[in-house]
């Protein structure tokens, strides 16, 4: 039985996320189909993160195991040739019997795309959240340096989550702005709680407002509680940009 490896693209727009649910078109349930239909059997594929409806992916990996011989490459091609215009894979590679998409993972990172500008895009709608406001990106990057490190961040994870520990160490949070209007808040963690992106970044959009102080910001990470925190941001900006093994 061969354990093989796949780098994924997907653009999330007309997924319900990538877990397979009864009936609703998702990530995980497309490509499975398509792979049982190369293979001629049944595959659990198994994905480094479970990304919400509307989030996208650049790297996401999954891995599953086969019974079928055909090499990586063929394998590939079968799979883009069957595949919605939607979903790509950008690698196949044979990997060990004990590598697990998902807990073999070392670190993640996420990338959210803000659009600043007056009116919004036709073209870039479905990949970032449109502000038509000045942010004060330096508040906002004075708030990342606080998010490095291993901490308690019960106040960025949804409410329905029920997360035991909720520590995880940050190891990289910036502000960039890539070219005038748009900015990207990139994140880089061991783990990530569920929603726990989305919730940073709303906070910290509200921290670009003038709606929070960074001792505020402050405050709401150690309060312990999602209620201080600002509504998420919308999943359309959220990119998943690489998992670490």
């Amino acid at each position: 039985m061969r354990n093989l490896k796949l780098l994924i693209e997907y653009d999330g727009t007309h997924f319900h996320g990538w877990q397979v649910q009864p009936e609703l078109r998702t990530v995980q349930g497309v490509m499975q189909e398509v792979i049982a239909r190369v293979v001629g059997h049944q595959v659990r594929l198994i994905g480094a993160s479970r990304t919400d409806r509307g989030v996208h992916a650049l790297g996401q990996v999954a891995n599953f195991r086969t019974t079928s011989t055909l090499p990586p490459s063929t394998l590939q091609r079968a799979f883009n040739a069957l595949l919605p215009g939607d979903v790509v894979v950008k690698a196949v590679e044979e990997v060990p019997p004990r590598f697990h998409a998902r807990f073999s993972a070392t670190g993640k990172v996420y990338e959210y795309r803000l659009l600043l500008s007056p009116w919004p895009s036709a073209i870039l709608r479905h990949f970032c959240w449109h502000l038509p406001e000045h942010l004060d990106l330096d508040a906002m990057r004075e708030c990342c340096k606080l998010l490095l490190g291993v901490h308690d961040f019960s106040s960025f994870q949804l409410s329905s989550s029920d997360t035991r520990h909720p520590f995880r160490e940050v190891r990289r949070a910036e502000v960039l702005e890539r070219s005038p209007g748009h900015v990207v808040v990139t994140l880089e963690a061991n783990a990530f709680l569920r929603g726990m992106v989305r919730s940073i970044v709303g906070t910290l959009v509200d921290v670009g407002r003038g709606r929070i102080s960074p001792e505020g910001f402050r405050e709401i990470m150690e309060a312990q509680d999602r209620s201080r925190a600002s509504p998420t941001a919308p999943p359309h900006g959220l990119f998943l940009l690489e998992v670490k093994y």
